[in-house]
Formats: C-alpha cells, structure tokens, sequence
C-alpha cells in the first residue's frame, strides 16, 4: 500500500490564522478534509484550510491518524532562532524621534525580542531591517503581507546592490514577526535566501599588531587592543570582562557568555599580564575590567575609535576593526602551527568549518611553495 502524506503549514487568510492543509490529490484524504469543520479551498497558497485553534490542531491528528503521516516540520518551531541571554535596553527605541509619517516597529516585537534576551546589537538591527520592510508598506496592514510581498522586497534590496548578509539579516528580521511574534513557526519558510558570500577574513602581518598596540594613547587603551589581539577576543567579549575573569595563576581568561550564551576559555599572554596588573593599580576597575566615566560599561564604540586610531598613527593604511584583531589571533597561531581544534576551542566556534576558513589565509603553506618566476 503507497504511503499518505498530509503537510500542515501555517496561513493568513484575511485577518485569520489558518491550517493549510496540504497533500496530493487522494479519494481517501479528500473525503477526510472535507469532513473537518468549515474547510475550505484557497486559490492562492493551493490547498485546503481550516481555522487555526488548539481543537481544530487535535481533529487534524485524529482524522488523518492510521490513514496518513503528517509532515508538521513546517508547521512547529525548529528553533531557528537563538537568544543570546543578555539584558536588552530598550532606551534608545523610546527616546529617539522618527521621521514624520515613519512607521515604527510595534510594540509586540519588541517585547518578544526583550523577552528572548536577543543582544542590543541584534535588537536594532532586526528593528532596522523590520522597519525598512514595513515603511515600504506603509499604506498595507502587517498581517496581510504574504510570501509574495516578502520577495517583491527582496528583490527591490537585491536592485539596490544590498549585500547578501544584510538581506539575510532582513529575511531574519521579517520572519521573526510572522513566525515567532505571530507565533505561526515557518510560515515562510520557502523563501529564498542569497547564496552565503564566501569571503575571506581581513589579517594584519605581525608587525603591524604591534605597531597598533604600540602607538595607542594610554595604558588602558593599550591593554584594550593588547587583549582583542592576544585572546582572540570579540568587541563584545573584552566589553564583558571582570577582573576576575583574568586568571594569571592558569594563565587563561574567562570568557562568559560569548557568541551563542557560551562560556569558554582562552589564553593569558605572559607580557601582557604584567600590563593588566598596571592598569589595576592606576584605574581600579570596580565592576567591569574597562569602565568609562562614571563607572558606566565601556561603549563598543569607544573600542572601535581606539582600535581605528592607533592604526592610523601606525600609518597602516587598511580599515582596520577590533573583528580583525582577532581574524589576525587565530590566523598567526595557525600559521605558527597551532592545531586547528585548539584554535576553534579558543575561538569559541561551534564547527571546525567556521574555523577553518583561517587555512585559506595562512601564508606558511606558501612558502613551501617556489614560485615559477624564480
């Protein structure tokens, strides 16, 4: 006997939350969803539909159980999105002054995000991308807006030369309304996303690492960049760094709550803990190892401005990030014969994948390689 197969996938029909009901063309199948309350045909997603409640969910189950498998991997969350267990502040969203006529983010999706713990940086990029979205619907209410509508916006991002990882950012950012706000998980779940751009990192030789860290302003500015190079650092990872995380006796540091909400642990450089013990002396951090004026945290800017300035008093002529102090980390200790597992536990990676991108910018393979010109 061939094998049934029932597909439920969330719709929007009108202002109402459906089950779509999806399979191919069956006596049996048909008989049976035609016998669920108030099914109907919608012309526009191809399939039967019935109101979206817990007791129409159960008489789905129940009608089509013995006769049918139900492929439900549309239709219930599969976690696609992560939280990052961080305390958001939404300040800065109620005290700025949008545009006349800007249609702003609602209210809902902004408490799912702080609900979730989503980063601050996360938070203002998906409100970013969701208002770009909406404002180019300004005049269609939100729940109308279907697969098609999504496309219709991509392809006007896709016209402006958006790069792929902002329009990935803004697929994320719409279907964290539709799906998790709405509380319908992969309702679009077919569109199509850009091809991932397979770019390599940015790495600066050795030299002028220390060139950098060398023409910073002042010791803490100098520990700052010290510690972005030496542990392979995150901008956000150095801006969360108690005193104590900085354990001089095991010669490790203490990364908490990194990339994911994982804690980890990564190298002590032996010149720079002499430094560190320096700095405590002078600044006596309180909470934070870097604070600002005030005992407030340390901005993520102000590391930027710190990094970018000490590499424009160098004369390196490169766009130089705190992102790419730590590509520079994990580039040298590959190219100084670091076991790539041990890079990627320093790191914080997930995958040997993500980590062994750094192969393709280590240059001690070249080297073995005699050029044919000479």
């Amino acid at each position: 006997m061939e094998k049934r197969f029932v597909t439920l996938k969330h719709l929007m029909i009108g202002q109402q939350r459906c089950i779509g009901i999806k399979f191919h063309a069956d006596k049996v199948l048909q008989a049976l969803a035609n016998e669920l309350p108030g099914a109907a045909w919608s012309e526009e997603y191809h399939m039967l539909y019935i109101e979206n409640t817990p007791e129409n969910l159960e008489l789905v189950f129940s009608k089509f159980r013995g006769v049918a498998w139900i492929n439900c991997s549309y239709f219930y969350s599969s976690s696609s999105f992560q939280r990052d267990n961080e305390n958001a502040d939404m300040q800065w969203f109620h005290k700025r002054k949008p545009a006349e006529g800007h249609r702003t983010c609602p209210e809902s999706y902004l408490n799912k995000l702080e609900l979730k713990r989503y980063a601050n940086n996360t938070i203002k990029t998906y409100v970013s991308c969701f208002e770009a979205f909406i404002n180019y619907y300004r005049e269609r209410e939100l729940q109308e807006l279907n697969e098609n509508d999504i496309r219709v916006y991509l392809q006007k991002l896709i016209r402006e030369q958006s790069s792929n990882s902002y329009i990935n950012q803004a697929i994320n950012a719409i279907k964290f309304y539709y799906e998790v706000v709405l509380e319908m998980p992969n309702r679009f779940y077919a569109v199509e996303r850009p091809r991932r751009e397979d770019r390599l990192p940015q790495v600066l030789a050795k030299e002028e690492v220390l060139s950098i860290i060398e023409n910073t302003n002042n010791l803490k500015h100098r520990c700052i960049v010290s510690l972005l190079y030496s542990a392979g650092l995150r901008r956000g990872e150095i801006l969360n760094l108690k005193p104590e995380d900085i354990d001089s006796k095991r010669m490790v540091i203490r990364v908490r709550s990194g990339k994911g909400n994982k804690d980890r642990y990564t190298i002590l450089s032996e010149k720079l803990v002499g430094e560190l013990r320096k700095y405590y002396k002078v600044w006596r951090p309180k909470t934070l190892l870097f604070e600002g004026p005030g005992c407030k945290p340390y901005s993520a800017e102000s590391v930027t401005c710190i990094v970018k300035g000490a590499a424009k008093r160098a004369g390196i002529r490169k766009r130089v990030t705190p992102h790419m102090l730590r590509h520079s980390f994990a580039t040298h200790l590959l190219e100084n014969g670091t076991d790539l597992r041990y890079i990627q536990v320093l790191l914080g990676h997930k995958s040997t994948k993500t980590t062994e991108i750094y192969t393709h910018v280590a240059t001690n393979i070249f080297f073995k390689i005699k050029n044919p010109l000479d």
